[in-house]
């Protein structure tokens, strides 16, 4: 399969909370009028042994099916969720809690260096664009400050293709360095499968991609520097923009559709490996009575009947929406990261990202020569010597971004 790629913020918003000792602030280069620094810490030391406390007892005796507790915690800590897809696992909010703990010890200290805390929330240069004709097919998009155009990195959000949304973005780190080194930023909605089937919402990822290169004078974009990541649903459909064959045509009369939706690299947090169902029950045949299926297997596709979704039709959409199929060696270099244990499935979300998946990618990337660097420790995978161990390292390096500005001259990448 040949795939070819064609040739500031705005604004800060900015919340302080008064706690003992002074902060250090930490600037955003160029940014017009901002100076804002990474939050040092969140309470004092009596508040934060307070929320320590309070978070412990949220917890104190959650179970796999124990979901009330697991919304309460999330409510409360919405940092939590890492993989940002809107759900808080059992797994996510004992690590959340395990890193708490750790960060007690020393709380105490550091609450008496800190005068200042500041909560940054990063205004889009612009937001909610139209690149679709759905009410949901609108992204947000930073502008980063440079004289020369600028690569992308695009935030996918997760939810499970049912909920989550692009607001996710601002207060993600990754947003300040990525402008901070020169990266614009782009969040994007998309259509749940309440409304389209799981083919027309992955195509409407790849026209977000396409409608930010076809802005590429406007919004000052290096067509060949385009990079995805996400969490769940939005690891997946990262994943998908990766492995897809291009989706540009070049004799449509739409503009945005002659632009390509290839990337130059994707990272994917807590991802799955496929969306054709038939892949999954042959992927997880022994846990088979461990979750609740699909209820509407044909739906899920636009389909109506099963013998739909086992004729021609459905057998071209499900080849349509898997990812570790469309794998070829052409495709541009992947970052997985699954922080799920191994083992029995315990519960639906275990299901839906346990290590398996991203195991499954990273062995089919490693089969057909793409690179790939995966931090899978439910399944003993970590990178090697020589890899970026994190997935911010991993991009700036793939986007060819210099320790502290972009590099003149750099970046072309094709396919």
């Amino acid at each position: 399969m040949l795939k070819k790629i064609s040739s500031s913020v705005r604004g800060v918003r900015v919340f302080k909370a008064k706690v003992p000792g002074p902060a250090r602030p930490r600037g955003l280069p160029r940014a017009r009028a901002v100076r804002a620094h990474s939050t040092a810490c969140l309470f004092g030391w009596a508040t934060f042994a307070c929320a320590l406390l309070s978070l412990e007892a949220t917890l104190a005796g959650a179970s796999a099916t124990d979901d009330a507790r697991l919304k309460q915690a999330l409510a409360r800590y919405p940092e939590a969720d890492t993989n940002k897809d809107g759900v808080l696992s059992e797994e996510e909010a004992r690590v959340f809690l395990k890193n708490l703990r750790g960060s007690k010890a020393g709380a105490g200290q550091n609450a008496k260096k800190n005068a200042t805390v500041t909560f940054a929330q990063l205004e889009p240069t612009w937001a909610n664009v139209p690149y679709g004709a759905h009410e949901r097919t609108v992204l947000d998009f930073w502008k980063a400050q440079s004289d020369r155009p600028s690569p992308v990195l695009v935030f996918i959000h997760g939810g499970g293709f049912v909920s989550g949304d692009k607001s996710k973005a601002r207060s993600d780190r990754l947003l300040s360095e990525c402008l901070e080194r020169g990266v614009s930023y782009a969040a994007i909605n998309y259509r749940y499968v309440t409304s389209a089937p799981i083919q027309d919402v992955l195509q409407d990822c790849g026209r977000a991609i396409q409608f930010i290169r076809s802005k590429a004078e406007e919004w000052n974009v290096d067509k060949t520097r385009l990079a995805a990541h996400g969490g769940s649903a939005g690891a997946g459909a990262s994943l998908w923009l990766a492995f897809h064959d291009d989706l540009a045509d070049r004799q449509s009369p739409d503009p945005v559709r002659r632009e390509s939706s290839r990337l130059v690299a994707a990272g994917a947090s807590a991802c799955q490996f496929s969306y054709d169902v038939f892949e999954w029950d042959k992927m997880f045949a022994n846990f088979k009575n461990a979750y609740r299926e699909i209820e509407d297997r044909p739906g899920f596709y636009g389909l109506k009947t099963e013998e739909e979704l086992r004729g021609p039709l459905g057998q071209k959409f499900r080849a349509e929406c898997d990812m570790r199929g469309l794998i070829s060696r052409d495709d541009p270099p992947v970052f997985l990261n699954s922080a799920m244990p191994g083992g029995d499935i315990t519960s639906r979300g275990h299901l839906l990202h346990h290590p398996l998946h991203a195991k499954a990618i990273y062995e089919r990337c490693r089969e057909m020569g793409v690179v790939v660097v995966a931090q899978i420790p439910g399944v003993n995978i970590a990178p090697g010597k020589d890899d970026p161990p994190s997935l911010r390292e991993f991009i700036f390096k793939h986007l060819k971004v210099a320790p502290e500005r972009v590099r003149a001259g750099e970046g072309s990448a094709t396919k």
